[in-house]
């Protein structure tokens, strides 16, 4: 199986941004953005989904976090649709149900080379630690779009935002794993009638 890596970089006049991601790492992160939540759900995704990931980002954080957080999502979708290759023998698709203390979350993902989000979060509060979390719709939105993927998010319970937030993102590098592994009877095979993805 060829390395499913890859190294991209965006630059624009609000953030330059650098990605690297393994697809077949052991979870281990590094992450330089100056945006700290952020940095810890992106923890999350490496953790889960068993993905090396290293981002580094510079951006407008003088306005807000929302180009730096919407471009890393960006960048990472592209990242991560040139590492997944032309996803011949990958499971394709993947779920997960997270869990942490009242708060419950289930995420769909299909390598399906269609972009497309359906995201039901109804957040308790606005903000966690001084962190719009309305962000993390444009953070998706970009990776969905920029990935080729299809997204299905929802939290089925929480009262405390920091935990609906978090089985989110674990939830997401969970599905994320089961889609990109490799299943050994598909060796080869793409998993598509229409042969394509």
């Amino acid at each position: 199986m060829a390395d499913r890596k890859a190294r991209v970089e965006r630059n624009t006049l609000e953030t330059q941004i650098t990605v690297e991601i393994d697809l077949d790492g052991t979870g281990k992160s590094s992450f330089d953005t100056g945006v700290p939540f952020l940095e810890h759900m992106m923890d999350q995704i490496a953790r889960h989904g068993l993905v090396d990931l290293t981002i580094k980002a510079t951006g407008d954080l003088h306005i807000d976090d929302h180009h730096t957080v919407e471009d890393i999502g960006i960048t990472l979708g592209q990242a991560f649709k040139q590492a997944v290759g032309d996803k011949k023998g990958i499971r394709r698709y993947g779920h997960a149900y997270v869990p942490l203390d009242e708060a419950l979350s289930r995420v769909v993902i299909d390598l399906s080379g269609r972009p497309g989000l359906v995201m039901d979060v109804p957040y308790t509060r606005g903000s966690v630690g001084g962190f719009d979390v309305d962000l993390f719709s444009e953070f998706f939105h970009g990776f969905v779009n920029h990935s080729m993927v299809t997204l299905h998010i929802d939290n089925l319970k929480g009262q405390n935002t920091h935990h609906q937030v978090e089985t989110v993102f674990k939830a997401f590098g969970r599905a994320l794993r089961m889609a990109i592994e490799m299943d050994e009877r598909m060796a080869g095979i793409m998993p598509s009638t229409k042969g394509s993805l």
